[in-house]
């Protein structure tokens, strides 16, 4: 075998046909060097990629999103009270400090519900507690109605009992001489 024929047979770039005939060879492909990708475009507003600010499932479990979102806020703007009453009540030119600790915790409480709030795992099980919550067979306002007033009379009855109780025990108390100021 000459030079060629070797070279021929040991290159990568060198493909076959299968059905062709036997000693039948394809023309040989020219190397071309590798293409390379072009670089990623920077994100554009409108990129499929989400961003961090990137509310997941966004449409759906409304109501459990915004009632946890409330709830957080609350406890939040309750801490903040707490940190900013808890701090040293300093002045400089008319800049009360106890406002630095306060603002802190508020950006960094904002970040971590925010982070908490928009994690995936989270997101679904809000979003499955509202589906079941649609699920629910709510009582009417009649059957409701009718239930409260049904607890306020049991609460009137059993109060009233137990100031019967009461009194009665009063009495004989007082009978036996353990207490010793009459009850009327």
């Amino acid at each position: 075998m000459d030079k060629k024929n070797q070279n021929d047979e040991n290159d990568p770039d060198d493909e076959r046909d299968s059905t062709a005939q036997a000693g039948a060879k394809t023309p040989a492909k020219r190397s071309e060097p590798p293409r390379k990708s072009p670089p990623p475009a920077p994100s554009a507003a409108g990129s499929s990629e989400p961003g961090f600010f990137h509310i997941y499932k966004k449409g759906q479990g409304k109501w459990t999103r915004m009632g946890t979102v409330l709830g957080g806020a609350l406890v939040g703007a309750m801490t903040a009270t707490f940190v900013y009453n808890q701090t040293n009540y300093r002045t400089i030119y008319n800049f009360e400090l106890g406002y630095i600790p306060c603002l802190v915790f508020c950006a960094l409480y904002a970040l971590l519900c925010y982070i908490l709030m928009n994690n995936h795992t989270n997101v679904d099980f809000l979003i499955a507690t509202d589906s079941e919550m649609k699920k629910v067979n709510w009582t009417t306002r009649a059957e409701l109605w009718g239930s409260t007033k049904v607890i306020i009379i049991f609460m009137f009855i059993i109060a009233i009992f137990l100031f019967v109780v009461d009194e009665l025990f009063e009495v004989f108390f007082y009978l036996i001489h353990v207490l010793q100021v009459r009850p009327w």
